[in-house]
C-alpha cells in the first residue's frame, strides 16, 4: 500500500512539472511581442523637376514635399512648388509661370518587418494654383491650306490673376536607403474642379496640374529625396497570427 502510495504520489509530481512547464510554455506563447515606431516629418525635393530644368531650355521648376505621420498607417502629406513652361504646338506658342500647393493624405499598405520605414502608399490631394499666361504666338486656322499657310502672329499678350483647383488621386512608394533618408517616386492622375480661364484663350497648361487633357483631366509624376526627422516613439503590440489564434483554439 505504501508502494503504491509513493508511485501514486511520484506521477502526481511528474504531472504537476509537466503542468507548470506547460504554463510556462503557454504564458510565453501568449506573450505578445512589443516594438517601438518612430513618428516624426519627412521632408524633401522632387527630383525629377530640379533635373527637368537643367536639359529643357523652355522649363524651370521646384518642388518641395513632406509628409507627416499622424498614425501606424495615414500620413498628412503636401507638396508646394513653382513652375514656368513654355508650350510651343502647332497653332500656339505660350509661357505659363505660377505656384502651387497640394495638401492630402496618404495610406501605407505596407506591412514593415524589424525596424523597417518603407511606404507603398495611395492617396488623395487638393491641389489649388495661381499663375500667369503670355500668349507668345500663335497661328490662325487656315481652312484652306492650298492656298498658302497663314502667318504667324507676334502677340506677346499676358493674362495674370488666373487660378485653378483639383483633386488627384497619388500612387507611391518611398524606400530607406540611408540612415533617415528616403527615395521614392509616385503617379497621379489628376481631375479639375474649377479654373480662372483667360478672355479668347484656354488653360492648356497649369503649374502644379501639368497639361490638360480632355478639358479636365492630367496626369503627374515625381522623384523624390527627403529626410526623416523624428520626433517620438510610440509603443506597438504586434498583432497575434491568425494561425497561432486557431492552434491555441484547438488545444
Amino acid at each position: 500500500m505504501k508502494h503504491i502510495s509513493r508511485f501514486t504520489f511520484s506521477i502526481a509530481l511528474v504531472l504537476l512539472s509537466f503542468a507548470g512547464n506547460a504554463q510556462k510554455t503557454t504564458t510565453k506563447k501568449d506573450s505578445i511581442p512589443v516594438k517601438k515606431e518612430r513618428y516624426g516629418l519627412r521632408l524633401g525635393v522632387d527630383l525629377f523637376k530640379l533635373t527637368r530644368s537643367f536639359y529643357e531650355t523652355d522649363y524651370r521648376g521646384l518642388e518641395l514635399v513632406g509628409d507627416y505621420r499622424l498614425t501606424r498607417r495615414h500620413y498628412l502629406a503636401g507638396e508646394i512648388g513653382n513652375e514656368t513652361k513654355t508650350v510651343d504646338d502647332d497653332q500656339v506658342n505660350f509661357t505659363t509661370k505660377g505656384t502651387y500647393l497640394k495638401v492630402g493624405f496618404d495610406y501605407n499598405s505596407f506591412q514593415n518587418w524589424g525596424n523597417m520605414e518603407n511606404i507603398i502608399s495611395v492617396g488623395l490631394r487638393y491641389g489649388v494654383s495661381s499663375f500667369s499666361q503670355t500668349l507668345n504666338s500663335y497661328q490662325v486656322y487656315n481652312p484652306n491650306p492650298y492656298f498658302g499657310e497663314s502667318p504667324v502672329i507676334i502677340s506677346g499678350e499676358k493674362f495674370d490673376g488666373l487660378s485653378a483647383q483639383w483633386v488627384e488621386v497619388v500612387a507611391g512608394m518611398k524606400a530607406e536607403v540611408f540612415n533617415n533618408v528616403f527615395v521614392g517616386f509616385s503617379v497621379r492622375l489628376n481631375r479639375l474642379v474649377s479654373q480662372n480661364r483667360p478672355d479668347n484663350f484656354d488653360n492648356l497648361y497649369i503649374p502644379g496640374f501639368n497639361r490638360t487633357y480632355n478639358g479636365d483631366f492630367g496626369v503627374g509624376f515625381n522623384y523624390s529625396v527627403s529626410y526623416f526627422i523624428p520626433f517620438y516613439k510610440a509603443t506597438v503590440k504586434a498583432k497575434v497570427k491568425a494561425k497561432e489564434k486557431n492552434k491555441k483554439k484547438k488545444k
